[in-house]
């Protein structure tokens, strides 16, 4: 006798065990989360026949853990049963059943941290109680902490008092050679923040920071690299806005063109971030700063054909989403860099980079060939320190040769 479950899998029996009470909710969770149907039923079949194992095992539903899991797979195989995506479609039933409580999340053993270990966590403590610094600037410096740590003490304890200028050249010397240039200058910013910081503390006496070697960087070596207007024209024009995918990239374009998002900015974007009477767009900047800007006419008109006729279901409160299960949004920049690469690789177009970072460059210096000055480029695109704002000031080259005096005798 056949066994309906949710309207979409077909069983041929009941099924039994411990789960089964589970296997209808969670058949409708994937379901909102936009799993496909074939892959719905995959994973109730699997959720089935995993209830009917730990049945004829004797184990209830509240000692189910991932060895029970590993332990059914290997049976499934002895049985010429198993396929390769079977694990990972298992692991999401006991995903769901552990966020609904039925079965507690396991306990993984914590590997004992290391002194160097022990004396990073309280750096980045630090960092991130009284700086109050950006979690992306928090894990470069660690990493780099880390490094130099385990470098000079290895497993021993960590003795900073017995820190010397030496050590701190010596590292820079061996690991700079081997990134690069900004790599290379963020690692002796990190070394300095850490070595300010074992002195404020009262751990080193010396002002080790300033032994720190600078890197050379020739006082911006490159021009920034950005997309012409021309290609992010042919880029627009080249996305079907037909389609849920394309009205979703092609409003993603606009706001990295028009107004210069950073791409975590456009993945972190939320609902309630847009004003729509004010016409405005709230930004979440670099250490959660929010920025009110204007939304162009263009910019939002996209958004909104996005969320009428694009958008799936949700309970994300996210303005884009991903277009494939699980259903919700970003959970990181990568995610908007990944579409920009997919799209430029679609046109076959040889761009300065295959990043987004490239938009908000094109941005910058369309402004000033229009007579901006860098101050308000510097506003637009909120940068914090002005001198970041200088390199664009390479850009324009034909302006700044209009400030050339003349050569003496005139042209040859």
């Amino acid at each position: 006798m056949r066994y309906i479950i949710n309207n979409q899998v077909v069983l041929s029996r009941a099924p039994d065990g411990p789960l089964v009470a589970h296997i209808g909710p969670f058949a409708q969770s994937q379901s909102v989360q936009g799993y496909a149907r074939h892959s719905i039923c995959q994973q109730v079949r699997l959720a089935a026949g995993f209830s009917h194992w730990l049945e004829q095992q004797g184990i209830p539903l509240r000692q189910v853990s991932s060895d029970h899991l590993s332990r059914y797979l290997r049976d499934r195989a002895r049985r010429g049963r198993h396929c390769s995506n079977d694990a990972a479609a298992l692991r999401h039933v006991l995903d769901f059943l552990r966020h609904d409580g039925v079965i507690a999340a396991e306990k993984v053993a914590a590997r004992p941290l290391t002194p160097a270990e022990h004396c990073v966590h309280a750096y980045a403590q630090y960092l991130r109680d009284a700086r109050a610094l950006a979690r992306a600037t928090i894990i470069n410096y660690v990493s780099f902490i880390r490094g130099f740590l385990t470098d000079r003490f290895g497993t021993r304890p960590v003795k900073l008092v017995c820190l010397k200028a030496g050590d701190i050249v010596r590292f820079v010397q061996r690991q700079a050679p081997h990134l690069h240039l900004k790599r290379a200058k963020l690692l002796t910013t990190a070394l300095r923040s850490f070595l300010r910081y074992a002195r404020y503390r009262g751990d080193v006496a010396l002002d080790l920071a300033a032994a720190v070697p600078i890197v050379a960087n020739w006082s911006m070596p490159s021009i920034p690299r950005a997309i012409p207007s021309n290609q992010i024209r042919q880029l627009l024009a080249s996305i079907d806005r037909r389609t849920a995918i394309g009205r979703r990239d092609y409003a993603i374009v606009l706001l990295l063109a028009r107004l210069g998002l950073r791409s975590g900015e456009v993945a972190f974007l939320e609902l309630e971030d847009i004003d729509w009477d004010a016409g405005q767009v709230s930004v979440r900047g670099k250490r959660d700063q929010r920025t009110a800007l204007p939304l162009p006419a263009e910019v939002g008109a996209a958004i909104a054909a996005y969320l009428r006729d694009g958008r799936p279901r949700s309970t994300s409160r996210r303005v884009f989403l991903r277009s494939k299960a699980p259903i919700r949004g970003f959970l990181s920049s990568c995610g908007i860099g990944s579409i920009i690469r997919h799209a430029l690789h679609r046109t076959g177009m040889q761009t300065p980079t295959k990043g987004a970072h490239q938009f908000r460059h094109a941005l910058a210096t369309q402004m000033l060939r229009h007579g901006a000055s860098l101050t308000e480029i510097g506003e637009v695109l909120r940068h914090r320190n002005p001198q970041t704002t200088t390199i664009y000031a390479k850009v324009h080259l034909q302006a700044l040769r209009m400030l050339a005096l003349p050569w003496p005798g005139g042209g040859r």
